[in-house]
């Protein structure tokens, strides 16, 4: 308290806040700058954004990889095509084997006229895979003339591209895609490219199907194989990474 001349008591003006205005509505020379926002520059932002889109583009093809494997397509086609895998001088691999006995299981059952092995050879090879599928159909019980190979082809779409011009040549277009459960999705998008009209029938047994590890491993490596057929319309090239 201060008091004047006169002896009466006067309050003190209390002090401006700084940065705010007087009571005049002056306003300081030097005003307390605002508190700064916490922003991500845009290339952060592009970044997180080109993140996000490949997350959702590897997850959802992902679920349809395992989604497509689960389903069986079985309906009466023109044929069943049993896509290749290794075979060792005319005996098919585990895998391949147990592809066709699944194919063989669909030509009882009177789904399709016919049969198609698939699959070229590799240099030193005496048989085709296509040749080995044949053999051993015929060996089984399946008339000569209801199986049809169609040895060429090192990958799958150079495969059905192979298939598909036989089946413009013979006059027949519908097919059920035989292969592991996994590849299933590559293949049949392979074969409706390559001008076939095609669903899948996945094998349910053989060394693919054994283990949840091993399926594991097969989803992530058509999953990313799909994508690349997807963004380039070409097989991974099988030598580096033992995908067709």
């Amino acid at each position: 308290m201060t008091t004047s001349g006169s002896g009466v008591a006067r309050a003190r003006r209390p002090a401006h806040p700084r940065g705010g205005a007087d009571e005049r509505g002056t306003v300081p020379l030097h005003p307390t700058p605002a508190p700064r926002r916490s922003r991500l520059r845009w290339p952060a932002r592009l970044l997180l954004g080109g993140l996000l889109v490949v997350a959702i583009i590897l997850g959802g093809t992902a679920f349809r990889v395992w989604q497509t494997a689960r389903v069986d397509g079985d309906r009466s086609v023109d044929a069943v095509v049993v896509l290749g895998a290794a075979q060792y001088d005319g005996d098919p691999s585990p895998v391949f084997a147990a592809r066709l006995r699944h194919a063989h299981t669909l030509f009882q059952e009177g789904l399709a006229p016919r049969i198609v092995t698939v699959g070229g050879n590799r240099a030193g090879d005496e048989y085709t895979e296509a040749e080995a599928g044949r053999r051993y159909l015929i060996e089984r019980g399946v008339p000569r003339e209801a199986v049809v190979a169609v040895g060429e082809g090192a990958d799958t779409l150079a495969s059905l591209q192979a298939v598909a011009a036989r089946a413009e040549r013979d006059g027949w277009n519908t097919a059920l895609i035989v292969s592991d459960p996994w590849h299933s999705l590559r293949a049949r998008t392979m074969a409706q490219d390559s001008g076939l009209t095609a669903w899948t029938s996945p094998t349910r047994s053989g060394p693919v199907v054994q283990t949840r590890e091993t399926q594991a491993r097969y989803i992530f490596r058509e999953t990313g194989a799909l994508v690349y057929y997807r963004l380039t319309h070409a097989s991974i090239d099988t030598e580096t990474t033992g995908l067709r």
